[in-house]
């Protein structure tokens, strides 16, 4: 039995990404984003689930990452949204990936490449419509499309940017950026140049910018079961997907005015029944939640007191009746009638949902829970 596990719902997956669909306008459709394991919670099973929902296609950030997808058998359309590196095209074209492209020197490389292996190279060109970040920026996007549409062994399939400020209750911002991605589009169209695909639209969009959904949509966050913000104007009905859970290794009484954990940073202030959770900051459970986080026990809240450290926490359990060692202990999940969500968490580390499902995530291994093969067998 492990000291601690990541759960993740398969079955909470499938029923986020029905959300995603009933949103959308009835010309789009998804591009499931899965980069950085996804999202902490399983590249390959979840990119599993999504196809067996109907998902046309799928974006991660990194070559490698749909190298390894490629070899565990999901044949669909990948788009890599950082591009390529120089090394990784021709085995990348081969594997038929599609790189998001916003560097000249990269484009023209990747049409010699694809030109000498006589394979054409469908391309997602990224602009940078206000975020200022990765993409062509606005202003030099007529520029850079005089030079890459006639670079033989590229088809321009998609045009995409990326929303700043789409999760804010205030959308006018992203009003201004949905503009600019129109003048492209008839930039393009203008040249007898129209894509397959026009895609701005993250998980804030697809809730509250209907009009900006276009081709595709790329639901991110809200397929793991958090909101983007607690700004959104329509909110869906998300269900988490990951749960962290320990047993306790060992409860012990102390007395009054005793000091726990390192630079003795809490002292009991009566006689006081102390959990040791074999958990860490190595696990990916910030340290900054040291006498200020909560786990559940029995269906009950329970303080974190002392410091986190590498592998250690320690919770004060006096108020929880019939408390025992190796009961089970949810750090991140719903247990009884209690729920810790990502977003609790987050909110204490002074930090976002996503950063606290991939640190967890990165750090376990992670059992998966009712696989749509597992509800066809039932």
């Amino acid at each position: 039995m492990p000291l601690s596990w990541v759960d993740i719902d398969l079955a909470a997956l499938r029923h986020n990404f029905y959300q995603v669909r009933n949103r959308m306008k009835a010309n789009a459709q998804v591009l499931g984003v899965i980069k950085s394991d996804a999202y902490g919670h399983g590249l390959i099973p979840v990119a599993r689930e999504l196809v067996a929902c109907g998902v046309p296609l799928l974006a991660v950030s990194k070559f490698w990452e749909a190298r390894e997808l490629r070899a565990q058998g999901i044949h669909l359309p990948l788009i890599t949204l950082l591009g390529l590196e120089p090394a990784d095209m021709e085995e990348a074209i081969r594997l038929q990936v599609r790189p998001v492209v916003f560097r000249l020197d990269h484009a023209r490389l990747l049409s010699r490449t694809a030109t000498r292996l006589q394979q054409p190279v469908p391309v997602h060109l990224k602009v940078d419509t206000g975020m200022g970040r990765l993409g062509v920026p606005f202003d030099a996007v007529s520029s850079f499309l005089k030079e890459l549409l006639p670079l033989p062994g590229l088809k321009l399939e998609g045009v995409l940017s990326h929303f700043a400020v789409a999760d804010e209750a205030d959308k006018s911002y992203s009003e201004f950026q949905i503009n600019r991605f129109r003048a492209v589009l008839h930039m393009l169209a203008d040249a007898g140049r129209p894509v397959t695909y026009a895609h701005i639209a993250n998980s804030a969009g697809i809730l509250d910018l209907p009009h900006a959904h276009f081709q595709l949509v790329r639901p991110g966050i809200m397929l793991y079961g958090s909101p983007p913000s607690n700004e959104i104007h329509y909110p869906a009905d998300l269900r988490p997907v990951m749960s962290f859970k320990a047993r306790i290794r060992q409860l012990k009484e102390v007395p009054p005015n005793h000091p726990i954990g390192y630079g003795r940073t809490y002292t009991t202030s009566k006689t006081s029944l102390i959990a040791t959770l074999p958990v860490g900051y190595d696990d990916g459970y910030p340290r900054i939640l040291s006498n200020r986080g909560q786990v559940l026990i029995r269906g009950k809240r329970a303080p974190i007191v002392g410091r986190i450290s590498m592998s250690l926490i320690t919770v004060d359990v006096t108020h929880i009746p019939g408390v025992s060692e190796d009961d089970e202990v949810v750090l991140l999940g719903g247990q009884g009638e209690e729920r810790i969500s990502a977003e609790e968490i987050a909110q204490l580390c002074d930090t976002i949902s996503y950063e606290i499902y991939c640190s967890i995530g990165h750090h376990h291994d992670k059992t998966f829970l009712n696989a749509s093969s597992e509800r066809e067998r039932a």
